[in-house]
């Protein structure tokens, strides 16, 4: 079971979310709160293994909230997807900054944020199609002046599919059409995806994607 706490200043919205969430039997809503500054108290004293964070809220924003969570929790032991209508790029990065593991947009349907979820909750990252537009957008507005040679020599580890994977990753495209693209099926995407973060050292697709252009690797 995968034990998630929902956060967001709109009763109707929660409503919403939990019962999107109830396509997945294995994904049990454990609370629900309203504003950042009850997060902590309740993950004191509730097991959570996934937060779903709303951006805009009084009192301290998903961006602060997510912050302050990873003082006391690592990426390995509680994961944070934040839910927003804001695509905005420097939204997006601020979110990865202080810790998200993913990004998805409230307009996503049901099965799009139960996939999405369950993405996460398998070690990867879910970031939606206007999140990921958002953030490559920023990155080749502001190329990195210098490339990171230390990120380069970690992609000198990986294959050359590896390679082609994660430069699709990067340019935009979902596993379905990487996979279309390379004559492969989407498990294997994924598969090359997934390792080539681990060898990186990414948490997860999102960085992925900043690490490649930090290392010169433009699609």
């Amino acid at each position: 079971m995968t034990n998630i706490l929902i956060v967001d200043d709109q009763d109707d919205m929660r409503a919403g979310i939990a019962s999107m969430l109830l396509l997945d039997p294995t994904f049990v809503v454990v609370g629900d709160v309203s504003d950042g500054l009850q997060v902590p108290s309740f993950l004191r004293d509730n097991p959570v293994d996934v937060v779903l964070m709303d951006i805009r809220m009084p009192g301290i924003d998903g961006v602060e909230a997510t912050r302050r969570i990873r003082r006391e929790y690592p990426s390995e032991t509680l994961r944070v997807i934040v839910l927003t209508t804001f695509d905005q790029d420097d939204i997006v990065l601020a979110a990865l900054r202080a810790g998200a593991n993913g990004f998805l947009s409230k307009t996503v349907s049901p099965s799009e944020l139960v996939a999405g979820i369950a993405e996460v909750v398998a070690g990867g990252g879910a970031l939606s199609a206007a999140a990921t537009a958002a953030l490559i957008g920023h990155m080749t507005d502001s190329p990195p002046p210098t490339i990171d040679q230390e990120l380069l020599q970690r992609f000198s580890a990986l294959t050359p599919r590896e390679r082609d994977v994660i430069v699709l990753v990067a340019s935009g495209l979902d596993n379905h059409e990487i996979a279309a693209q390379m004559s492969v099926s989407p498990f294997t995407v994924k598969t090359h995806a997934i390792r080539a973060m681990t060898k990186v050292g990414a948490r997860d697709r999102a960085q992925l994607v900043t690490f490649t252009f930090r290392a010169g690797l433009y699609p």
